[in-house]
């Protein structure tokens, strides 16, 4: 039996957890990614994923997006 983490107990999350995670949807989260030194991008090869605690610091400091 596979055991699964919590969200918010994961390191890094894939843009589908950051989605609901966040409540933000996944086009405008991978817009987010795209941002020039977004501080919250990991990339793994090809692959992006969501550097859970610097994405939460920036949703915080955040007013609107």
């Amino acid at each position: 039996m596979i055991e699964k983490i919590p969200l918010w107990e994961k390191v890094n999350l894939t843009i589908e957890e950051a989605a609901e995670f966040s409540n933000i949807g996944q086009n405008k989260i991978s817009a987010l990614l795209k941002m020039p030194r977004c501080p919250f991008v990991l990339y793994v090869g090809k692959k992006k994923l969501v550097k859970r605690k610097e994405f939460e610091k920036f949703l915080k400091e955040s007013i609107e997006l």
